[in-house]
């Protein structure tokens, strides 16, 4: 049924349980997987106090401790993976056009994580609005 699963992460737990279940179904179904992590570029002026902070700790910690995550799980369930880092201020359409590049078939994603805390809207809305996709969104609970 899905051949190529795309599963944003921001590293949130939320982003984790999303990771799981897309390795899962990629399992399932004898899918690949992308585990994608999108950084916004440095700016070096802003208002938003958390959007520094995130960004500070983004630069610290890296990528690769989010697509980490992804990694291994896969390895684990024996499903193949690429791990890709964007940068774009609209994490949204970061995610939408890395699901068209890479030719994937379903994204599968949290309904919250840290982007929400960093920017005004939702992101999953976002990509669920705006995306040719089919996206798998996984609650917050459950």
């Amino acid at each position: 049924m899905y051949k190529h699963i795309l599963i944003p992460t921001d590293g949130s737990a939320l982003s984790d349980r999303a990771i799981r279940h897309g390795v899962a179904l990629a399992r399932t179904f004898g899918a690949a997987v992308t585990a994608l992590t999108v950084s916004p570029p440095f700016h070096r002026f802003t208002l938003n106090p958390a959007q520094v902070s995130a960004i500070s700790e983004q630069l610290l910690l890296g990528p690769g401790v989010a697509l980490a995550v992804a990694k291994v799980e896969a390895q684990i369930a024996g499903v193949p993976c690429e791990t890709v880092h964007a940068t774009n201020d609209e994490p949204y359409q970061a995610i939408i056009d890395t699901a068209k590049t890479k030719r994937c078939d379903l994204i599968v994603m949290a309904s919250h994580g840290h982007w929400e805390m960093l920017l005004i809207g939702s992101e999953t809305i976002k990509v669920l609005t705006h995306s040719k996709v089919p996206v798998l969104v996984l609650p917050v609970s459950g």
